[in-house]
């Protein structure tokens, strides 16, 4: 089936990042919903075959010149956004979607860009566009359990969240998560995101399948929780061995030569060459689980578990359901989390997620 030219109504909207690995999963969940996008990212030797494949409409252009972006999308509605690491495209491409009054979608869980996001909230709503990074597994589900136990205990002062996974990574995580290792471990204390070391703060937990030893990793909840919630402590947690732990702790010394350009591009070949991410079999037999904990200031504790699929195909699920939604119906414009946006029990509504169960 080769590329073909769609109509207006059929191209309202843009997967950018489609030949990466959670981008192709989402283009080919398009096919069987019935959805066309179009299709865009900067290289065409990887994204025409797939454009070709599926029968969708390509364009190819990268994110530098930010002057003529906004032409790109000038027929388009929605752009899904899954080129990462984010920190280099998210920005440019949320300003180009403000200013051809497109919404703006990714799947990004990176600190900086969640946080960017919401400094552009009047723009947004003056240009009557929806922003809402983090409409994935970075951080739907987080994020709802993080609404869900604001809700039951409304004088909570203290936010912690976390989940228990054991999917293999894709080359796209693996490299975001290099980057954040160079720039260290982040909590949101009194308000105010905070660097500290890596693996320094510990506890253990039960996420659902037994109590481990967990380490506060900077997950993208450190900056939407606040927004979602209003408690000012947060921080998040997954399972760590002693092993990883101090390990990690020692790396935090090091810090200063992951973030040398000529390491980072190694590090980053390496990835490439070696990770490829779980395929369906994998995912399928890796569900994830969900935990958080508010505490106000008396000390009484509410806690959240649930489980839901694994990251990747929660991603798929989950970003489609919000694209579906946004170009369905008409909502007020500005910078939203994924739970002020569709809502506290939006994880509960996506394929291998159970309740949330409250304690």
């Amino acid at each position: 089936m080769s590329a073909v030219n769609a109509t207006a109504d059929e191209t309202s909207w843009m997967l950018y990042g489609a030949y990466g690995y959670t981008g192709t999963l989402i283009a080919r969940e398009c096919l069987r919903q019935g959805l066309r996008p179009v299709l865009a990212g900067r290289s065409e030797a990887r994204l025409a075959p797939l454009a070709a494949e599926l029968g969708l409409e390509q364009r190819t252009f990268a994110l530098e010149d930010r002057a003529t972006l906004a032409t790109r999308l000038r027929d388009i509605r929605l752009v899904l956004n899954c080129a990462g690491p984010f920190a280099a495209t998210a920005a440019a491409m949320m300003d180009a979607c403000v200013a051809a009054g497109a919404h703006y979608l990714d799947i990004s869980g990176e600190i900086d860009v969640l946080e960017h996001a919401q400094t552009l909230s009047e723009a947004a709503a003056r240009a009557g566009t929806i922003i809402c990074p983090g409409v994935g597994f970075d951080v739907i589900p987080t994020d709802c359990v993080a609404a869900t136990l604001a809700a039951a205990m409304p004088d909570a002062t203290q936010l912690a969240l976390g989940f228990d996974s054991r999917s293999g990574l894709s080359p796209g995580t693996a490299k975001t998560t290099l980057r954040r290792l160079a720039v260290g471990g982040a909590i949101r204390e009194n308000g105010r995101i905070v660097t500290v070391p890596l693996a320094s703060r510990t506890r253990r937990i039960d996420f659902g399948n037994g109590e481990k030893l967990a380490m506060c990793i900077p997950w993208g909840d450190v900056a939407t929780a606040w927004y979602t919630t209003g408690i000012a402590n947060i921080e998040v947690y997954v399972p760590a061995s002693p092993r990883l732990v101090s390990r990690l702790r020692l790396l935090s010394r090091l810090r200063p030569l992951l973030r040398l350009a000529p390491v980072q591009a190694l590090a980053g070949a390496w990835i490439a060459r070696t990770l490829r991410g779980p395929d369906a079999t994998e995912r399928a037999r890796t569900p994830m689980h969900v935990w958080g904990e508010a505490r106000n200031p008396a000390g009484a504790t509410c806690t959240a578990r649930l489980v839901v699929a694994n990251g990747y195909d929660l991603t798929v699920s989950g970003a489609l359901a919000v694209t579906r939604a946004l170009l369905a119906q008409t909502r007020p414009g500005g910078s939203y989390t994924p739970s002020r946006l569709m809502g506290a029990d939006f994880v509960c509504t996506l394929p291998g997620s159970s309740g949330v169960r409250i304690e």
